[in-house]
């Protein structure tokens, strides 16, 4: 009998060992096979969920989307579109029989809506929009009419000398857009039946987010109309007759931003995002919920004494209360807020991160959720249970075996506590000390949650123990956390970033021979600002970052924020010199250092990268410059994506790995 028990444990060790025998590490090349899923919309009958899936199409070095949709029950997936060129924007025609989708398919110079049959068949194209670039649109509730949200389009006929481009604009640089020369952006009223299209808004002003009221008689929307737009980030709520030459009524008059307008179910009201400030330039703040008469007046504000970043307004079915999602130190949860008191009630939480929230007719909701091990796919929210519905991670995720993530809070040496994110290597030996990397988030209005993160899963499974830091700026932890950094740069979230290393080290979790650094965009600049004020680094990678402050005042795309924080530098040039010390201070860096940036990026452009690469060419320090040909701020071919994770593991590898 001993001998039987004996053969089947050893026949179960055996199949555990293959299971695990499978699993591997991530690599660089796993990009390839992620998958991203956005946009989830309900059919009006709520048994279907469309939503866009991408892949990565490796002939043409690009993710193309594709329309899917899955059924309520998460009993069946199906893939409805399969083109070359991509589709994106599903959206159901209230009668529920279709699925409208925008696409440039078929050789098409200009994107333009397709309509398809829900039940198959082909899609066939329904608008066809010859002098403008369609960016948004939404079904009138009776499906009889569709609002466009068409920008402007310039004469792009080809010839042999392009013409001058002529500028009178005051922000008159922007990434992806390039130079920004004056195409309006405005709404427009397409008849599904007779293919008509006429013109709603004019003037030079730019319109977003239609929204038709629930009886189709009117549509609100987003614009900002004060005299010089692009010297604040104004926008407020408008609301037009759905009819010709009407006129247009204003709704709020805040004179900060109004965001994310939703109409209640009854008409009478609006929920929406209002910034907390009030003032011309806002960057450092955080969306709270709001709630007006759809006539306009005085609104109610829902989550003021919340104190933290509220987003994706929807209304429940009886127009009681308001769902949000609300963003809260290192998670994002799903809230709802009573309209008549303001009183939150927390649904769905824990160490994950929802998005993409969308009502169901049932009364339920659906959202996008993501956890440190697992990203995005689509789930039901029944009351506060959670049921997943989409399983297009599965196979991703099969083979890997990734890092383990937990949290921990460390105190800088101001005596500020600072919440962040370990990653620990899997199979990580108990108790030995690794080489660690901090790689630091960007915005700096952003922070580091309990969602899937392909970097630091990359960088862990190169062996490293891997940090983020969530530094004063990020969000998340309220208000004044998040706006103590204006206009002093570099300071505050150094000091939070070295609170983090002295945790690690302390404990004995990161071997202190072994620290590198790394970020992108902000993260990039605070890893230039950490390397000057401090040397325990060994190596750092430094992405689309700047550190010559005093040179970027017209370059990037920033001016508001220079002007509002740091002021003009023939008035304040004190200040811009004292932010550009990890420049001016370059002899003192010992760090060898990769720096890396996109080469049409008007965010950070490259010449801040550039600059430090150079500093550190000429006085010694080893270094390399990876330019990135016709990428923007953030890198999107994939073959690109692959090579920058293959070029961190390899620097670091060369200056960390030492035995």
């Amino acid at each position: 009998m001993k001998s039987v028990i004996l053969l089947f444990s050893l026949i179960f060790l055996g199949h555990t060992f293959a299971q695990t025998a499978t699993k591997r590490a991530l690599k660089p090349s796993d990009v390839y096979r992620l998958q991203n899923l956005s946009d989830p919309r309900v059919s009006p009958d709520g048994s279907w969920i469309a939503y866009t899936l991408s892949t990565v199409d490796s002939v043409k070095n690009k993710r193309n989307s594709d329309i899917w949709m899955v059924s309520w029950d998460g009993k069946e997936s199906i893939q409805l579109t399969n083109s070359p060129e991509g589709e994106s924007q599903p959206n159901w025609s209230p009668d529920g029989k279709y699925l409208s989708f925008v696409s440039s398919r078929n050789g098409l110079k200009d994107s333009q809506i397709w309509i398809m049959d829900r039940r198959g068949g082909e899609a066939k194209q329904l608008t066809d929009i010859k002098k403008g670039d369609l960016e948004d649109y939404e079904w009138s509730p009776d499906g009889t009419k569709i609002a466009l949200v068409i920008k402007t389009q310039l004469d792009t006929a080809k010839v042999k000398t392009p013409k001058p481009i002529v500028i009178d604009r005051y922000h008159f640089k922007q990434d992806i857009e390039g130079y920004r020369i004056r195409k309006p952006t405005h709404l427009y009223l397409y008849d599904v039946a007779t293919k008509k299209m006429d013109t709603l808004t004019k003037g030079n002003f730019d319109e977003k987010e239609p929204k038709w009221s629930p009886d189709g008689a009117k549509i609100a929307f987003l614009s900002n109309r004060t005299a010089d737009p692009d010297r604040n980030e104004n926008t407020d709520i408008w609301v037009i007759d759905a009819k010709k030459d009407s006129a247009i009524k204003q709704i709020t008059t805040w004179t900060g931003s109004d965001t994310s307008l939703q109409w209640s179910p009854d008409g009478k009201q609006i929920a929406y995002l209002r910034s907390t400030s009030p003032d011309d330039y806002i960057m450092y703040d955080q969306n709270i919920l709001c709630v007006v008469s759809s006539n306009g007046g005085e609104p109610k504000v829902l989550s003021k004494s919340l104190d933290r970043p509220v987003g994706s307004p929807r209304w429940t079915q009886n127009g009681t209360a308001v769902m949000a999602l609300v963003t809260d130190d290192r998670t994002k949860y799903v809230a709802e807020f009573s309209v008549s008191d303001g009183k939150m009630n927390k649904i769905a939480g824990g160490n994950r991160s929802f998005s993409n929230l969308e009502r169901h007719p049932s009364g339920s909701f659906l959202a996008t959720m993501s956890d440190s091990q697992t990203p995005a796919e689509i789930y039901a929210l029944e009351g506060g249970d959670v049921r997943r519905l989409t399983k297009h991670q599965d196979a991703f995720l099969e083979k890997l075996q990734l890092a383990t993530v937990e949290g921990f809070t460390s105190k800088s040496k101001d005596g500020m506590l600072v919440s962040n994110l370990l990653y620990r290597p899997a199979n990580a030996s108990n108790g030995k000390k690794l080489p660690t990397i901090f790689y630091i988030h960007g915005g700096p209005v952003s922070q580091d949650d309990y969602s899937f993160d392909l970097t630091r899963q990359m960088l862990a499974a190169g062996g490293y123990a891997v940090v983020g830091v969530n530094y004063r700026g990020s969000n998340g932890r309220g208000l004044d956390f998040c706006k103590v950094i204006s206009g002093d740069w570099g300071n505050k979230e150094v000091l939070d970033i070295l609170g983090a290393a002295d945790y690690v080290v302390k404990k004995g979790i990161a071997d202190p021979d072994k620290l590198g650094i790394g970020g992108w965009s902000y993260g990039g600049i605070l890893t230039d600002y950490t390397i000057a004020s401090d040397n325990r680094f060994k190596a750092a990678a430094s992405g689309a970052g700047v550190a010559m402050v005093s040179s970027m005042y017209g370059v990037d795309q920033y001016i508001l924020q220079y002007d509002n924080e740091i002021g003009q530098p023939w008035k304040n040039f004190d200040k811009y010199i004292a932010l550009s010390y990890p420049f001016l201070k370059a002899n003192k860096i010992k760090t060898p250092t990769q720096f890396m940036v996109g080469e049409s990026d008007y965010n950070v452009p490259a010449v801040g990268s550039e600059q430090m690469y150079q500093a550190f060419k000429s006085i010694g320090i080893p270094t390399e410059l990876i330019i990135y040909p016709g990428q923007f701020h953030g890198i999107t071919k994939p073959s690109f994506q692959k090579d920058r994770f293959e070029r961190y593991l390899s620097w670091f590898n060369t200056y960390l790995m030492k035995k």
